[in-house]
């Protein structure tokens, strides 16, 4: 089985005029699909090295097939929280959750929103449900790799490389930021939300 570049859940133009159709057609055929392209051929290459007994490039392999498997994952996440109805703020479980951890929407929101904003180099920020702790919390990703607990679930994630926003943006990546918060599929982050937390670690 190989991994496959999934379909974007709208159209190209859909995001307009947050993010734009020439963005978001960049930033999913040719970012997301090197991503996919280099899990698979990671895994050819990884299948080969079994076959031979030859595990001489063994610690390269591993480190390629997690930084494009992650951003395969991430990214395929990272289209399925975005939405032309979203925007606004979370209700319900999550809404409640949010007070809980953070406080309040405010508060959580400019937390994510520096996470994102100051993640060093290129990366990501998160929101992520722990099941050990029972807890959100707000993670930077460094590259496609996290800093925080290895049992996290993400359930938000926001794309800080260039690519996702500087041919719309510049070098602008608070106002990236802030117009992404306006189309944020809460509804699915809320599911997410849902199915995270009934895991037990």
């Amino acid at each position: 089985m190989t991994y496959t570049l999934p379909d974007l859940p709208y159209a190209e133009n859909a995001l307009e005029p947050f993010y734009s159709a020439e963005v978001l057609a960049l930033h999913h055929g040719k970012h997301h699909k090197a991503y996919v392209d280099g899990c698979n051929k990671t895994l050819e290459r990884l299948a080969d090295a079994r076959d031979k007994g030859d595990y001489d490039n063994i610690v390269g392999l591993e480190k390629a097939l997690a930084f494009n498997l992650s951003g395969h994952v991430l990214h395929t996440l990272f289209w399925q929280n975005l939405s032309p109805d979203g925007g606004d703020k979370p209700s319900g479980d999550l809404a409640a959750a949010i007070d809980e951890h953070f406080g309040s929407f405010d508060a959580f929101q400019a937390q994510m929103t520096q996470a994102v904003v100051t993640v060093q180099g290129s990366g990501w920020g998160a929101l992520a449900w722990e099941p050990l702790g029972q807890r959100l919390y707000v993670e930077q990703i460094y590259d496609h790799q996290g800093n925080v607990g290895q049992s996290g679930q993400n359930l938000l994630v926001i794309d800080a490389w260039e690519h996702a926003y500087y041919l719309q943006y510049k070098n602008v990546r608070p106002d990236y930021v802030k117009a992404i918060w306006s189309i944020v599929n809460w509804d699915d982050v809320s599911a997410r939300f849902e199915r995270a937390r009934t895991m037990e670690f």
